[in-house]
């Protein structure tokens, strides 16, 4: 269903090239008195990705001595060596660390604005509420360049090691914006020339061809609930993903990926 005009041909996006915004180390949180804050990172992959970011505030970095070796050359900070029992501790339960933590502050979140001025689709979740879903949702967001993940504040949990874990790194390369009211932040997206589609059973299949060179925002709901209805009214469209097996419905991270390659797939 389509609920305004096609939108005008989105101008070309632009890379935002701000610097380093922040930057931080352990000594800073050792000198001002205060309780250790942040939260731990683990694994290979998401504690390279944290490194990487300059905006990423370092506050400890602790390594197993097999593990410290793969980050010798790190410019930011080099690991204080543990046993892995103290690892396991500071970890979930369950918790694959391969070695290694960080304890980072969490990313500032941007503005709409800000996160439009990089290339690619924007991804929005309706209450996704499981950290694994969405650090899995935002690999497939890096995977394909995807611009940023929308979320509502409220109903979203904040960045932890297991959101990270899942991620594989890309909680450092996608960035996540946070909204209260998720349908006004949709409106904001529309004002800037964005389509807003929303995923759901029953819409029109998502044909990522015929939206051209348009700016699309993918909106994906909630395992089971799905979009919620002022969430649905608000949308330009309602399209699904082509499941020609026999299988109703994906998790929402597949769904996410499948929507994302097929916004992305050449057409040629």
């Amino acid at each position: 269903m389509s609920r305004r005009p096609s939108p005008r041909s989105a101008a070309p996006s632009r890379h935002a090239d701000k610097g380093p915004q922040r930057s931080g180390n352990a000594e800073r949180a050792s000198r001002s008195g205060k309780p250790a804050s942040g939260y731990w990172i683990y694994g290979h992959h998401a504690v390279e990705a944290a490194l990487n970011n300059p905006d990423r505030v370092i506050l400890e970095f602790l390594a197993t001595r097999e593990a410290a070796a793969a980050f010798s050359q790190s410019s930011r900070a080099q690991p204080q060596t543990v046993e892995r029992e103290r690892l396991d501790r500071l970890c979930e339960r369950d918790a694959v660390h391969q070695g290694v933590c960080l304890r980072v502050e969490p990313l500032d979140p941007p503005t709409i604005h800000d996160a439009l001025e990089r290339p690619g689709p924007i991804l929005v979740l309706d209450q996704v509420t499981d950290p694994r879903n969405i650090g899995a949702i935002l690999r497939s967001a890096a995977a394909f360049g995807a611009c940023a993940l929308l979320v509502q504040d409220r109903n979203t949990p904040q960045e932890s090691g297991a959101m990270a874990k899942a991620a594989s790194g890309a909680l450092d390369l996608v960035p996540i914006i946070r909204e209260v009211n998720l349908s006004r932040a949709l409106a904001t997206l529309q004002s800037q020339d964005v389509w807003v589609v929303g995923l759901d059973a029953g819409g029109t299949r998502l044909d990522g061809a015929s939206f051209g060179k348009r700016r699309v925002a993918l909106v994906l709901g909630a395992e089971g609930a799905g979009l919620r209805r002022l969430t649905r009214e608000t949308c330009d469209e309602i399209s699904s993903v082509y499941m020609p097996g026999n299988m109703e419905s994906l998790n929402v991270s597949n769904a996410a990926a499948v929507a994302l390659y097929e916004l992305a797939r050449p057409t040629a």
